[in-house]
């Protein structure tokens, strides 16, 4: 059942109906094999090629560059143990801020001898290009991969990329971004961010579930994590899912038109939701860093977050309490604990991410809910003490 507002967009997007529409008829009939030889195999051939035309197109990439995934984890996994195993990397770098996906498969890393440097963030959530130059200087081994995410799925703070590829490229170290968050969001333009390689989602732009992508530069050598029949280039083999495939490209080419007007309505939006949220006494977390323009993350002193998250669901709204890929950990938010966040304040984080089908009657609904729970929790804490 679908909740009455929907205020957690960087966790996933509705199924546009667009993208539905041309997804059906890979859903409905019979569909080839893409590796078959007959006419159902070469128009489901034929399919996924477009898609990666427009996946392509979207983040001004070539096609020959899109490397299809079942998700964006997938993607992340495949660009840390696939370049760092086919060329020889002794030290990999990550922002401590990264999701999970990064954070993990760089960790996982180190099962096999290498290490795992983290880049400080600062007090905004920004990781500032001296950052990286300070983490490298001091970090004993050759660094053979850095990867920072684009746009940080609970801040929405958003990164310098180019500038950060920019010393990694000195360093001789491959680089990577999750540019999952971003895109659809901002312009992304693979070229501009002068990285090595780029991941990005299909659920994060109102496409289906289980289809991912990484933005592979030719030149990079990397090893396939999952071996058999040789699709994608041998780099990811499995059966294509045609379907989810053909609706990421479909999801991708929608999220590239009309994005500046989407953009300006989520600023709106936003701008009206923190103003609300100041005057009841928030604290917004990367508030004077670029950020995505659908993104809030903040807290109340003394309110749990998961208390209020829970709370505000019972009243129709869903939002989240940090990341909602992370959900197994009751811990504060990492990413806050980097910027040098109270851990107590961060154990009350919140995060409204808007979509461009929110409105101002919503954002207003939310504010007025709020204030209401926000007095209740107060009062049931006054008589638990």
């Amino acid at each position: 059942m679908q909740t009455a507002t929907y205020f957690d967009h960087n966790g996933t997007t509705r199924l546009d109906s667009r993208v539905l529409e041309r997804m059906l008829p890979f859903m409905t009939e019979q569909s080839g094999n893409a590796t078959s030889r007959h006419s159902a195999g070469r128009t489901a051939r034929q399919a996924i090629e477009q898609a990666r035309e427009q996946v392509a197109a979207a983040v001004g990439a070539y096609p020959s560059q899109v490397v299809f995934t079942g998700s964006g984890t997938e993607a992340d996994n495949l660009a840390m143990h696939g370049i760092a195993a086919a060329n020889g990397v002794e030290q990999v770098m990550i922002s401590a801020i990264e999701h999970p996906a990064i954070s993990r498969p760089a960790h996982a890393l180190q099962w096999q001898g290498i290490k795992t440097g983290l880049i400080a963030a600062d007090n905004n959530g920004l990781i500032q290009p001296s950052a990286l130059e300070t983490a490298i200087a001091e970090a004993g081994k050759p660094v053979g991969l850095v990867s920072v995410m684009l746009a940080n799925n609970e801040t929405g703070v958003i990164q310098p990329i180019s500038e950060l590829a920019e010393i990694a490229r000195k360093h001789k170290a491959w680089m990577h971004t999750d540019a999952v968050q971003a895109l659809g969001k901002i312009p992304v333009d693979f070229a501009e961010l002068n990285v090595h390689a780029m991941t990005l989602s299909s659920h994060k732009i109102h496409g289906p579930q289980g289809a991912g992508a990484l933005i592979l530069d030719k030149r990079v050598d990397i090893r396939p994590l999952i071996y058999g029949g040789g699709q994608e280039k041998g780099l990811r083999s499995g059966s294509e899912n045609l379907a989810a495939l053909v609706g990421f490209g479909m999801a991708a080419e929608l999220s590239a038109s009309g994005l500046a007007p989407r953009r300006e309505h989520m600023e709106k939006l936003r701008a009206r939701l923190e103003q609300g949220l100041t005057e009841l006494g928030a604290v917004i977390f990367g508030a004077h860093a670029p950020r995505l323009p659908n993104t809030s993350f903040f807290a109340f002193a003394g309110i749990e977050g998961e208390t209020l998250v829970m709370a505000l669901d019972r009243q129709g709204f869903a939002v989240a309490s940090g990341s909602a890929c992370s959900s197994d950990s009751t811990e504060p938010s990492h990413v806050l604990l980097a910027m040098g966040v109270n851990p107590d304040l961060a154990r009350g984080s919140v995060r409204v991410s808007l979509g461009y089908t929110n409105t101002t009657q919503e954002v207003d609904a939310f504010l007025l809910t709020l204030k209401g729970e926000l007095q209740r929790l107060r009062k049931l804490t006054a008589i638990a003490v």
